[in-house]
């Protein structure tokens, strides 16, 4: 018996028989689904349709913060800009809808399957238009921290699946974009917790800027 996912959904050539909430295909759509999976493969071959990605990101806030705000579906929209839509849809997972620069959506699910906050571990089944796993792992670097995703899908969106040989090289790009968009975002949305933290961080440079430019002035 295969191994089912999410939901009792069994994989069929990587992309599960069930779409975002949890549609259930006709056994006539899982057949043709199967065929075309199998249609272009690399020379190893796997589905050019599967991709493995890894980045590693910096922030300035403790492993602490950030898990916080990485375990939290629904915020995903407020600092990444790629993500524009988090729904939630069960106690540990969303549905999120996700563009970058190219001209669609792509939507899924994502099912915690690890929130481990002492070893800095977030990981999650993915279910819909990418079927698949991703993980966060959260390290202390200096007084900030050093996160590493890992993210290995099967894209299942059809109009993707029949144009894998030419649009891999741009799904990639496309990915990269968004990854450094999501970096960015996250240090953006993290430092606006660091500042409502310590007020008095912001306002002691103001502080100390006020006798020199009355010195200044004196000097004159």
């Amino acid at each position: 018996m295969p191994a089912e996912g999410p939901g009792g959904r069994t994989p069929v050539n990587g992309c599960r028989a069930g779409g975002a909430g949890g549609r259930v295909m006709g056994a006539d759509a899982v057949v043709r689904m199967g065929a075309d999976a199998g249609v272009v493969r690399d020379h190893g071959g796997m589905p050019l349709n599967s991709y493995r990605f890894r980045s590693v990101w910096s922030v300035d806030s403790t492993p602490a913060q950030t898990f916080d705000v990485l375990a939290d579906l629904r915020s995903y929209p407020h600092w990444w800009r790629e993500v524009r839509e988090a729904r939630q849809v069960g106690e540990n997972a969303a549905e999120l809808r996700c563009r970058s620069v190219l001209p669609y959506d792509l939507v899924f699910e994502a099912h915690h399957n690890a929130k481990d906050p002492d070893a800095g571990l977030l990981r999650a089944d993915l279910l819909g238009d990418m079927d698949g796993t991703v993980s966060w792992r959260i390290f202390a670097d200096g007084a900030g921290s050093r996160i590493v995703y890992d993210q290995q899908v099967v894209v299942c969106k059809p109009l993707v699946r029949r144009l894998a040989l030419v649009s891999r090289p741009i799904l990639k790009a496309n990915h990269e974009l968004m990854m450094r968009s999501g970096q960015r975002g996250l240090r953006t949305y993290l430092a606006g917790f660091q500042a409502a933290a310590n007020p008095q961080a912001l306002a002691a440079p103001q502080a100390s800027e006020a006798p020199q430019a009355s010195q200044a002035a004196s000097n004159s």
